[in-house]
């Protein structure tokens, strides 16, 4: 079983009344962390660490949730939020021993579903619905396949999920103190909210003939998502009752975002009014969700993904603002939020969706410009810290002009919840190129670019622990169990203990 680790290291924990302090867990455990090494840029994994330990502070021990120990968001400590928590597992998944990353989605799961009391609020029930993904993406790193069963077969959680999002209705009152419900399902999609989809103040809304009148493509897009994976999980378990019912929705999903969301002159997944179909012409990397969906066809995705090249939409030398250059609404100066801010959790979707379609230099160069932001803010800007969110034009945080008095402030700093995504995440995976990571496979797969030194020590995936790096044309591998690395596609056989090869 996993999470013994974790298991250890809060066992000393003194229960605390609801919402104090979470209790002294020591230092950060580097040592149970993956270590990466990239002589280019050093700086990148200073910044790394810094990640991990700002994260490490977001563990939060409270009593009366469901599943205590779990990651905050780094808010207010008696909230929580979906998507905010979606996001934060696809980092924790590194460290699975340590951050009880996909623990923390079972306080959605037992709350919503199964209607367990809960001391802490969900703000948006009605938040981003992705669990099937990011259960996949944890399940691929760290092969537990008991958290599988558990979830997709026992529970039926995401399942249950899917199908209750769906039943909403604008204004629903649920058994816990919640925000107002905006979502509710239409023939042609699904009425939302701008911050229940967790875009707070964009201006997707500004071009649309009514606030009310709006369906929201990437709810849409997010539900195909959902019953993608549930249908590659339950291949993956070998249920083929579930494969059959979560394609039939897939298909339905994904014909619908072609037959109305999809704008040929442009080449883009827009908002739709309901009152006559006509597109939104609002562009967000909201579309990217579409993308991710893979719904798609190779010319679809190959003109979507131009926006992300383009740097009067979402490229450029401060990678994916979070509405289109060009638009009205863009705030070039500070981004103002989301109104061109550049946002951790958009920038990782736009760059797993390029990657499914194979733009993976254009993903690489995006989160290579997107981590140099960061880190520049880091080193040059006060305090030293990672952000909310970023400006659009300038290594620097986003200010945001506050909604109930007109005020405008800095964003939240120390924000380890979901900026993590870069310096973790994105570094990992796009700028050292360590893409996929297969425990089922016991596999790795390296997209190396550059000269220097460059690397990752003490990666963990499945029963395997390895160290692998490269220094110029001289690579070298350890590890405990053999796998196989696939490095720009070569195929190297690692055996158990040092390995060493020129590449």
């Amino acid at each position: 079983m996993r999470h013994i680790t974790l298991g250890l290291l809060l066992a000393c924990f003194v229960p605390l009344a609801a919402f104090a302090e979470t209790p002294s867990k020591g230092p950060l455990p580097k040592e149970l962390l993956p270590s990466p090494i990239y002589s280019p840029e050093p700086g990148f994994t200073d910044l790394y660490w810094k990640a991990w330990e700002l994260a490490w502070d977001r563990v939060k021990y409270q009593e009366g949730v469901p599943q205590s120990p779990y990651m905050d968001e780094n808010l207010w400590d008696d909230t929580i939020w979906i998507w905010d928590t979606e996001f934060m597992v696809l980092f924790c998944r590194y460290a699975p021993d340590v951050f009880p990353g996909i623990e923390s989605l079972d306080n959605f799961y037992r709350c919503i579903l199964e209607k367990d009391s809960t001391a802490l609020r969900i703000q948006h029930p009605d938040n981003p619905p992705f669990y099937s993904w990011v259960e996949w993406e944890y399940y691929k790193v760290t092969g537990d396949r008991d958290r599988l069963e558990k979830v997709f077969i026992e529970h039926q959680w995401p399942q249950r999920h899917y199908q209750w999002f769906d039943s909403l209705k604008i204004g629903t009152q649920l058994h816990f103190e919640h925000a107002p419900i905006l979502l509710q399902k239409e023939d042609l999609g699904y009425r939302w909210g701008d911050v229940q989809s967790g875009m707070d103040n964009t201006p997707r809304t500004a071009d649309a003939i009514s606030v009310e009148d709006m369906l929201w493509m990437d709810a849409a897009a997010q539900q195909a998502l959902s019953a993608l994976y549930i249908s590659r999980i339950g291949k993956e378990l070998g249920r083929s009752d579930m494969v059959a019912e979560y394609d039939s929705l897939y298909a339905a999903g994904k014909k619908l975002l072609n037959d109305y969301y999809w704008d040929e002159a442009d080449g883009f997944y827009y908002d739709i009014n309901s009152c006559d179909t006509t597109h939104i012409k609002v562009r967000t990397p909201a579309v990217y969700w579409a993308m991710l969906a893979e719904v798609a066809d190779s010319t679809q995705a190959g003109r979507v993904a131009a926006y992300a090249a383009d740097s009067l939409e979402f490229g450029g030398r401060y990678p994916w603002p979070t509405i289109s250059r060009r638009h009205r609404c863009y705030d070039n100066e500070t981004g103002d939020y989301w109104r061109g801010a550049v946002w951790l959790p958009t920038a990782y979707v736009g760059t797993k969706a390029l990657e499914t379609y194979c733009y993976n230099d254009l993903a690489d160069e995006n989160a290579l410009r997107l981590l140099r932001q960061m880190e520049e803010t880091y080193r040059t800007f006060t305090p030293a810290t990672i952000w909310e969110c970023y400006s659009p034009s300038a290594s620097e945080p986003s200010i945001h002009t506050l909604p109930w008095n007109g005020k405008r402030e800095r964003v939240r700093p120390d924000f380890c919840g979901w900026s993590a995504l870069g310096p973790i995440s994105l570094f990992i995976e796009n700028v050292l190129g360590f893409n996929n990571i297969d425990a089922g496979a016991k596999l790795v797969e390296w997209r190396k670019k550059g000269e220097g030194t460059q690397g990752i020590r003490n990666l963990r995936f499945g029963d395997i622990v390895t160290d692998i790096v490269a220094e110029d044309n001289r690579l070298t591998v350890e590890s405990n169990h053999p796998y196989t690395l696939r490095i720009n596609g070569r195929d190297l056989s690692i055996k158990k203990g040092k390995n060493k090869f020129k590449i």
